[in-house]
């Protein structure tokens, strides 16, 4: 079967790192969230390209991400692992020299007596509860926390893809309460806490999503480009269906296009009733149920067909497609399957 392209600029990449750190004071860091396989681009691809841009601090979400992130930016970045310091790490985060961001009091205790003198960051729960030390828990143990010296104290927002959310506010209050006064690095802020302005973004920010040209970061520079090769056209009469279920059917005569992508590829089965792809700038309306490996696309209105379907690009980025399936660009770039034929551009 003819493969899908999936076009990564990483170029733009560097573009929107820049980008954001230009949005904080001098004195803040902005570090690189590069989990989840760099957001479904590659992390080593993805980790080479910010190092080069000058970022120096990446984050990812298990210690195993961490071995190819280290490979890719050299020995002297910090590597952060938001999972912290899990059983069974010890060797991985010693070998990849990873700081685990510690989550909890069995943490703290696996990490001192395990890896005594091993780099590590404290994760507080400044109201999200899903990660980080609760403010009883840090109480408890600040005092030796702080004498061993974490790399960074951090909490996480809950709510800053919504500025106005009165969430944000609460966190924020509740993590200076926690960490006013320490004499430790502090961050608070990913890409929506950024969008939010300097009190929020402490001594480190750590974006995420709009590194890959998603929102908040709604200046981004589009990252990927995915296009897919038509398989078949055929011509529909009226009343006949296309699709499983028979779930769509034609009013008039019409030309149905089927292109080769489907939901094993990331691109969600739900997205169907809603979703367009794109004939340079002229949508063209799915029809019937996205498939495992095929999409039926309505292209009556083209005066001709071309070779390949846009599916996302200038004209319909991660958000767009997103809001077609009900979800979020996060899941749209995670889910970007490995069937595709992979083209990076720049980086150099």
């Amino acid at each position: 079967m003819a493969h899908a392209h999936l076009t990564i600029d990483l170029d733009a990449i560097a573009a929107n790192w820049r980008a954001l750190d230009e949005t904080s004071p001098p004195h803040v860091e902005t570090g690189a969230v590069v989990k989840a396989d760099g957001y479904g681009l590659g992390s080593g691809r993805v980790a080479a390209t910010l190092a080069r841009a000058g970022a120096t601090s990446f984050f990812v979400a298990q210690a195993g991400e961490g071995r190819e992130v280290r490979k890719a930016v050299g020995d002297e970045a910090d590597i952060y692992v938001f999972a912290g310091h899990l059983d069974g790490d010890a060797d991985l985060l010693t070998a990849s020299r990873l700081i685990p961001c510690l989550n909890s009091p069995d943490q703290v205790a696996r990490h001192f007596s395990r890896l005594p003198g091993h780099p590590f960051a404290v994760q507080l729960d400044s109201g999200m509860n899903r990660l980080g030390l609760e403010p009883e828990d840090w109480d408890a143990l600040k005092g030796d926390l702080i004498d061993a010296g974490p790399r960074l104290v951090m909490s996480h927002l809950a709510c800053a893809d919504e500025p106005d959310h009165p969430m944000n506010a609460r966190q924020l209050t509740q993590f200076r309460d926690m960490t006013d006064g320490i004499a430790h690095r502090r961050s608070l802020g990913a890409t929506g806490g950024i969008m939010m302005g300097p009190e929020y973004h402490f001594d480190l920010t750590r974006p995420g999503v709009g590194l890959y040209g998603g929102l908040p970061f709604a200046e981004a520079t589009p990252v990927v480009a995915l296009s897919a090769p038509v398989i078949q056209t055929r011509t529909v009469r009226p009343f006949e269906t296309v699709g499983y279920a028979n779930s769509w059917e034609a009013k008039i005569e019409s030309r149905i296009a089927t292109i080769s992508a489907g939901y094993a590829d990331g691109l969600i089965r739900a997205m169907g009733p809603k979703a367009q792809v794109y004939a340079g700038n002229t949508p063209c309306p799915v029809v019937g149920r996205v498939s495992m490996d095929l999409i039926t696309v309505d292209v009556t209105h083209l005066d001709e067909v071309p070779e390949r379907l846009d599916i996302l690009s200038p004209a319909q980025g991660v958000d767009a497609l997103a809001d077609a399936a009900g979800t979020i660009g996060y899941e749209i770039l995670t889910s970007l399957g490995h069937r595709y034929a992979r083209h990076y551009t720049g980086g150099a």
